[in-house]
């Protein structure tokens, strides 16, 4: 298998050591429109010996780093042919989603994101039904892509992505119907400034934080989506592993539009524990229209309001030595067990920032999304996983992907509530 990975931000330069470390791709080209990004990547994972010619470090053999624009679909599709990828791995913001699986789809390459297509409100009823939905604009392509023979798997990180494939192992194991999926994230990472403060530091990509936080929520509930306003029915959760009660609200999340289509459920939700603190920053920045992506004049300047809220905050990639604690990703699942008994049980992954900074000098929310389609892809390329068209996580079989989450050190868990 040779990889296209596009984006050597946060996520992606975390896919890069954990690739690293497995043998089931011949190579990977990591490319991004910064390209010392992409190098940067590649070279931490050079070994110490080399020549004077390359700067005293010999280059791993199977990584390499191109310049790229993810927004160009011509310029992806050239670098898929010319370095004869089988997949191309999105790593980049979802608003650079179609220009990659359009890319993807004409090169005849597979495709994997850790996101969906974005969505757009309702014009009139924002609060009551969906506009256009996550996804939608990439399901609609199902049919090409199934008459090329191609794969398109989507949402493949950690929410969406592993929490997808806990509700299909749920389904397919622990219960004979269920009533509810409820998707909880939530943590007790810190992240303090130089002056040992706890400071306002988001530690995922506040561009794609903006876009799900302020978009409204969808649920599913009777057969069909609609939607609600943003941070709507706050519910405590309590978190394993020494994360405990942490207040959890609605937010627009791709887990809601994917699981109904292949786990039924009477009800699908996804709650993210934001805390107050980070509610209040992001109505604020609505309020002031800095969440808004179109541009603006500045002392004769095209920008982005959202682009400059992101371009102030710090890198989420160089938080790890600033961050402690851990994070929780997992879905909750309310109905009637394999006996006929009411069950409710919480399927979990957690991740504690010192571990992953010791083990891959990565934080631990960048980490939990990046092993994930690594797991995916040694999955597909080792025949375990097969498919056609535009698919979910919850279209394939979930235990070979739990036990290989294991052998990466990524152990996951199980509560009974």
């Amino acid at each position: 298998m040779r990889i296209l990975l596009v984006g050597a931000g946060g996520v992606g330069s975390a896919v890069v050591p954990i690739a690293a470390r497995r043998d089931f791709f011949e190579h990977m080209v990591v490319a991004d429109q910064d390209l010392s990004k992409a190098e940067k990547a590649v070279a931490a994972q050079a070994s110490p010996a080399g020549t004077p010619e390359d700067g005293g470090r010999r280059r791993h053999p199977r990584f390499s780093a191109i310049a790229l624009d993810a927004s160009d679909p011509g310029a992806v599709e050239a670098a898929l042919r010319e370095h004869r990828c089988d997949v191309l791995l999105n790593a980049v913001d979802p608003r650079f989603d179609m220009p990659l699986f359009h890319a993807a789809l004409n090169a005849g390459a597979d495709y994997l994101d850790m996101a969906m297509s974005l969505s757009r409100p309702h014009p009139r009823r924002p609060y009551e039904v969906p506009g256009v939905k996550l996804g939608d604009e990439q399901f609609a392509l199902a049919e090409q892509w199934e008459d090329r023979g191609g794969l398109a798997l989507l949402g493949m990180g950690v929410e969406p992505g592993l929490a997808d494939v806990f509700a299909r192992y749920a389904a397919d194991h622990l219960f004979a119907s269920i009533d509810e999926i409820g998707i909880r994230d939530g943590s007790n990472l810190v992240v303090r400034g130089p002056d040992g403060e706890q400071g306002f530091a988001p530690t995922f990509s506040i561009w794609t934080t903006i876009e799900e936080c302020l978009n409204p929520p969808v649920i599913w509930e009777n057969g069909a989506w609609h939607t609600t306003e943003p941070f709507s029915e706050p519910e405590v959760f309590d978190f394993p592993e020494g994360i405990g009660p942490v207040e959890c609200v609605n937010v627009e999340h791709e887990e809601v539009l994917l699981i109904p289509r292949w786990v039924p459920a009477g009800r699908v939700t996804f709650k993210y524990g934001l805390g107050a603190e980070f509610i209040d920053v992001l109505r604020t920045l609505h309020k002031l229209g800095l969440d808004s992506t179109a541009a603006v004049r500045v002392r004769g300047v095209e920008v982005s309001p959202r682009d400059v809220v992101a371009a102030c905050l710090p890198d989420p990639a160089t938080l790890g030595d600033r961050m402690s604690g851990k994070t929780c990703a997992g879905t909750w699942i309310k109905g009637a067990g394999k006996d006929g008994r009411r069950r409710e049980v919480y399927l979990y992954h957690v991740v504690d920032n010192e571990w992953t900074m010791r083990e891959y000098g990565t934080q631990a929310v960048v980490w939990q999304t990046a092993v994930n389609p690594v797991v995916a892809l040694e999955l597909l390329a080792g025949g375990a996983w097969k498919g056609r068209g535009v698919l979910g996580p919850e279209a394939f079989d979930p235990v070979p992907f739990l036990d290989l989450l294991r052998e990466y050190g990524a152990p996951w868990g199980m509560r009974e509530q």
